[in-house]
């Protein structure tokens, strides 16, 4: 299937490991120029590579440029940052308030930074999309990591609001929501409950996501960065073109709104 993404130009920040890294072979498989932003880059000085740390809206802009001098335009935003506390927040006065900080700053923060650089820019052309990535975490209020929950939450209200502001452009904004992926960042969060566990109650990774898999996911199995890349290029092709202010889950039935 082609999806029009010949000679078009997708940026995906958080595009150099796990589901970003997944979105930005989509694009490139589908035709599309790709350009990554990202803190480092395990297999740096390949074209169209952009260091910057999100929460510093300098080096934000100055990636927006450098994507710009190099590529011309920008069709396709993809925000794919972000990470979660490292500590087992339930109850969530486990955690100190300072806790929260860094998660807001990179999640919720970050992608305001990225949408004010590159907005203007998609407005002017009056044509593109843009993707949050955020977490069915942010939907249900997750104990497990209170601050990554309220940051994903205040995301998808974020992508709402920019939806708004962008339509009359003909800019669609859309957020994407990845249910249980065998990530880092997923891996990250059975350590820390597991740091937390007794001898009696302690699981190793595989027998912990394997149980919390079967207990609430009505599908049984796994998300794939792959699965979530998919939806990212439909929802960035003219395919969904009366898709926008929408929030997508790709999470097996997690999430159900009745």
């Amino acid at each position: 299937m082609d999806l029009g993404f010949r000679e078009s130009v997708a940026v995906v920040v958080g595009g150099a490991s796990g589901i970003g890294k997944a979105i930005a072979g989509a694009f490139a498989a589908e035709g599309a120029r790709v350009a990554t932003i990202d803190l480092r880059f395990p297999d740096a000085g390949q074209g169209g590579q952009f260091v910057a740390d999100v929460t510093d809206y300098a080096a934000v802009r100055l990636a927006e440029a450098g994507v710009r001098a190099e590529f011309g335009r920008v069709d396709h935003l993809v925000f794919a940052a972000g990470i979660g506390s490292g500590k087992f927040g339930f109850p969530f006065w486990n955690l100190d308030p300072s806790d929260w900080d860094r998660v807001l700053r990179v999640n919720l923060i970050g992608a305001v930074n990225v949408a004010h650089a590159f907005a203007p820019g998609l407005a002017e052309q009056k044509r593109g999309t843009v993707l949050f990535l955020a977490s069915v975490a942010g939907q249900i209020g997750s104990q497990t990591d209170p601050p990554y929950s309220a940051s994903k939450a205040g995301l998808i209200n974020f992508a709402q609001c920019a939806a708004k502001d962008l339509a009359p452009f003909g800019v669609r904004v859309n957020t994407l929501n990845p249910g249980m992926v065998q990530t880092p960042l997923n891996r990250s969060v059975w350590q820390a409950w597991a740091d937390q566990q007794p001898p009696e109650t302690w699981q190793d990774y595989d027998a912990w996501a394997g149980e919390k898999v079967s207990k609430i996911v009505p599908l049984g199995r796994w998300q794939t960065p792959d699965d979530l890349a998919a939806m990212a290029v439909f929802l960035a092709s003219d395919r969904a073109a009366n898709v926008t202010g929408q929030t997508i889950n790709v999470d097996g039935g997690y999430v159900m709104h009745w």
